[in-house]
């Protein structure tokens, strides 16, 4: 059975009526669709900006307050983020997520700042994050109303992009709840048109914004052909995409969180071919901080998520950061893993249902290679050099990012007795 794509709020998104998708501006097809769906104005030629030559790092504010978000918080949060010295390490980008405006546009169509939220208004924000050393990030949706049911920017591609970039705003998250399906068009042609729209609309403010796009979210549950196929375009369009479910909320159990870290894993984890140097999978935010999760379980998290190339994007508390999860998120080593200047995606070595082993290449030869152990109770997790795609050698140095510890090998990597829910990362040489 097919599950409906959800909102972050866990809302099925249902799609509108004719009469209401007429009323959005939408335009109805006028043709029948081609092959190739995708205006001219969409293909490769006109791809999005590079922005994004390594995965971005920094902090969103969505999972841990959802809407309880306003100025205090985050420039609370910012300010932590430059004392704790996890900016210095890369986390360089402050993202203000939904509910930041008013419930209705302003008298001429603009998006509008809730004052209550954000006394001094949004440009002042950006302005105290620019002078912090931090970049500004912003929450927008291509729909007619966001997922928390705030204005989306559907016939505001241009205005809203124009309103960023006079905020200087650094990068953009565009959801996609409440997109109307025009009449005599597919939901696809559909969201790759409205999010080609804002693409051309941030390239023609002239300001360099990374886009950050959702389509691929509303998609998983369609089958792989037009999920992978909706990832693809995306490349265009932006610059990284979340392709699926939302991790979990500070609302959640642990055991819930620990869940939703495993599920995003497994299906990020197999989508390695679609994502290349520049463009990155995004499986959504880190849960290290005050989430009730272990440091095992945040350390495996932060692994996979190097060793994947994904986007380090923390969402929690960091005034209350504890120093296991100060110690994890500031692992120069494994962040060194996730920032590798080739930019490639660890691919899975070996995934069943209670271990798995990615391998990713790395500037120079090395690989670094994740064995996790995904399952309750203590197993040993192995694989070789050669399986890993090492190259042949008498020994192969093997470095523990974790606790930094080298050894050598002559061909295995084990990680013996690797404790429930735990991921040994190491960065493996020839000799």
């Amino acid at each position: 059975m097919r599950i409906p794509p959800v909102s972050r709020s866990g809302r099925a998104v249902v799609g509108l009526t004719a009469a209401a998708v007429c009323a959005t501006g939408l335009p109805a097809a006028t043709a029948p669709a081609s092959a190739d769906p995708a205006p001219a104005a969409h293909r490769g030629a006109e791809r999005y900006p590079d922005l994004t030559p390594t995965p971005p790092m920094g902090w969103n504010n969505w999972s841990y307050y959802l809407c309880d978000v306003n100025e205090k918080v985050i420039l609370d949060n910012a300010r932590a983020l430059v004392r704790s010295g996890l900016a210095a390490k890369g986390y360089d980008t402050v993202t203000v997520d939904d509910c930041w405006t008013r419930k209705q546009r302003g008298p001429q169509g603009e998006l509008v700042t809730d004052q209550a939220k954000f006394p001094h208004g949004m440009a002042y924000v950006g302005r105290q994050l620019h002078r912090m050393g931090l970049k500004f990030g912003i929450y927008g949706d291509a729909g007619t109303l966001t997922c928390e049911k705030y204005p989306g920017s559907l016939g505001h591609f241009q205005q809203d992009a124009d309103l960023f970039a006079s905020w200087k705003v650094d990068y953009l998250k565009f959801d996609g709840c409440n997109v109307p399906t025009a009449p005599g068009r597919t939901k696809e042609e559909t969201y790759r048109d409205v999010y080609g729209q804002m693409s051309r609309a941030l390239r023609a403010t002239g300001r360099p914004i990374a886009f950050s796009v959702s389509a691929p979210a509303y998609f998983q549950y369609e089958g792989d052909a037009l999920w992978h196929r909706v990832i693809g375009w995306s490349g265009e369009v932006g610059n990284l995409w979340r392709e699926g479910r939302d991790i979990a909320v500070e609302k959640h159990t642990p055991a819930a969180k620990w869940s939703s870290i495993r599920y995003n894993f497994d299906y990020n984890a197999q989508l390695a071919a679609l994502q290349h140097p520049g463009r990155w999978n995004d499986p959504d935010f880190l849960l290290a901080g005050d989430s009730g999760l272990t440091e095992t379980e945040i350390h495996s998290q932060m692994a996979l998520w190097a060793v994947m190339a994904a986007p380090l994007i923390s969402s929690t508390d960091l005034t209350h950061l504890s120093p296991a999860a100060l110690r994890v998120l500031g692992n120069k080593e494994i962040i060194a893993v996730d920032q590798d200047p080739l930019g490639v995606q660890g691919k899975l070595v070996r995934h069943d249902e209670d271990a798995a082993v990615l391998s990713k290449p790395l500037r120079g030869g090395d690989r670094a290679v994740a064995l996790f152990n995904s399952g309750d109770t203590p197993r040993t997790v192995s694989t070789t050099a050669a399986a890993a795609g090492l190259p042949a050698a008498h020994s192969y140095r093997v470095r523990d990012l974790t606790t930094g510890r080298t050894t050598r090998t002559t061909g295995p990597l084990t990680a013996t007795t690797l404790a429930p829910h735990a991921t040994a990362l190491y960065r493996v040489s020839a000799e």
